[in-house]
């Protein structure tokens, strides 16, 4: 039996608390089978609540296996509340951790202690958005047929997905060079991690305007000891970032699949045989974004006078196609309009302006706009002033629904998000 349970916890150390309750559940015939990442939510608050009850929510889900009923399920659910703290107390005030049967396979129960699915679960995004990342096209069994995603679609606030950038590259366009021995890329990973970052995306190759492109050989060299410290320092932890690997070379995802990457993040859009015939034996992630040249090329774009939205949906419909001839699994690819990538500034500021256009396709989109020639005309090239011009950009797409943001700064974007989504 399949079943998706919601945790939360806004007391005390969080992260340690969903741990826990991680544990105490496969002590307790739970089969974990896989971990959502972890989103923070401000608190569900009654009319009146006293000030200090408003601390933020870290959420997850895990998609599980068990034996047991649903009312022996729920008796256990309650023992390992007790067992972490949590005591009978008013409605929504804060406690170290709250668990929630959200779904129990296709079935629909009423009685007088449980409602399955749970009442809440298609109107909250804290719950939505970790079950989008297990499972986009799980169709929630309420009588209208939806999946998670078009649910995720539907709601008037959002939840993104932090993807920090780790460049371990000499001459990547803002950071080259920063990131090149371990104790930097432990620190900024660290960071990131800390500050909420869900995804980390490690890349060994600059695809910026006029970068040489390097071979196979060269960007695993500059990979792999990063990878295996990164694999290394996260192994055994059930809550760590998502590991994803910024290449466009099959050889190179490979080698990052058999260490445990999560998610391979393919510029070339997922365009060449060999990436697609690893796509569809592997049950990574795959990122897939739209593309004219890589690396850049000023020499070929789109046209000027080119429109640009069709142009890109044009081609994001051509590999529907093609992807799914391949066999492959469509959950699990998200699709980047490439900022950047083969159109001028003002048609990189168009793709922003018109990114709800491509959730029509039923994938997850992820936008990479951090510090990007599309802001030259009114932003410098000073990192502060790029990094606090993405985060305007970056909580704009947030309003429209985008499910990845990929940035360099990572704490400055999620304390932006934070105020911004406790008024919105």
């Amino acid at each position: 039996m399949t079943i998706y349970l919601g945790l939360g916890s806004n007391l005390g150390d969080r992260r340690a608390h969903l741990a826990a309750a991680i544990d105490a559940l496969a002590q307790n015939g739970v089969t974990v089978a896989r971990v959502s990442p972890i989103v923070e939510s401000p608190a569900l608050l009654p009319p009146g609540a006293p000030p200090d009850w408003n601390l933020p929510f870290l959420n997850l889900a895990l998609e599980c296996r068990v034996a047991s009923n649903p009312e022996e399920l729920l008796s256990k659910i309650r023992g390992i509340e007790a067992s972490l703290g949590r005591r009978d107390s008013a409605r929504w005030s804060p406690r170290p951790i709250d668990i929630d049967i959200l779904l129990w396979d296709d079935a629909r129960i009423s009685s007088g202690t449980l409602t399955i699915p749970h009442p809440g679960l298609t109107t909250r995004n804290f719950v939505l958005t970790p079950l989008l990342a297990l499972h986009p096209s799980l169709v929630v069994p309420d009588g209208t047929g939806k999946t998670v995603l078009q649910r995720v679609r539907e709601l008037t606030t959002h939840i993104p997905l932090w993807m920090g950038i780790v460049n371990l590259t000499p001459d990547s366009f803002s950071d080259g060079g920063e990131h090149v021995q371990w104790e930097a890329v432990e620190a900024h990973i660290d960071a990131m991690w800390n500050a909420g970052a869900q995804i980390i995306d490690l890349g060994a190759e600059s695809t910026r305007p006029g970068a040489v492109a390097v071979s196979a050989d060269e960007e695993l060299a500059r990979l792999m000891p990063v990878l295996e410290l990164v694999t290394a320092k996260y192994a055994g932890h059930r809550l760590r970032p998502l590991i994803s690997i910024d290449t466009y070379h099959p050889q190179t995802a490979e080698h990052a699949l058999a260490l445990g990457a999560d998610i391979i993040n393919d510029v070339s859009g997922l365009t060449s045989p060999a990436m697609l015939e690893l796509a569809a034996t592997h049950a990574a992630d795959w990122v897939a974004m739209h593309h004219v040249t890589i690396p850049v090329d000023a020499q070929r774009a789109l046209p000027q006078d080119a429109d640009v939205s069709a142009e890109v949906e044009r081609w994001l419909e051509r590999q529907l196609e093609s992807w799914t001839r391949a066999g492959l699994n469509l959950d699990r690819i998200l699709f980047d309009p490439g900022i950047g990538f083969g159109k001028n500034p003002l048609q990189s500021l168009a793709l922003l302006r018109d990114i709800r256009r491509f959730q029509r396709h039923g994938l997850r989109c992820l936008v990479g706009h951090s510090r990007k020639s599309f802001m030259q005309s009114f932003a410098t090239r000073d990192k502060l002033d790029r990094d606090l011009t993405t985060i305007g950009a970056s909580l704009h797409l947030c309003a429209q629904g985008v499910d990845v943001l990929r940035v360099h700064n990572v704490p400055a974007h999620v304390a932006a998000y934070r105020g911004w989504a406790h008024v919105s």
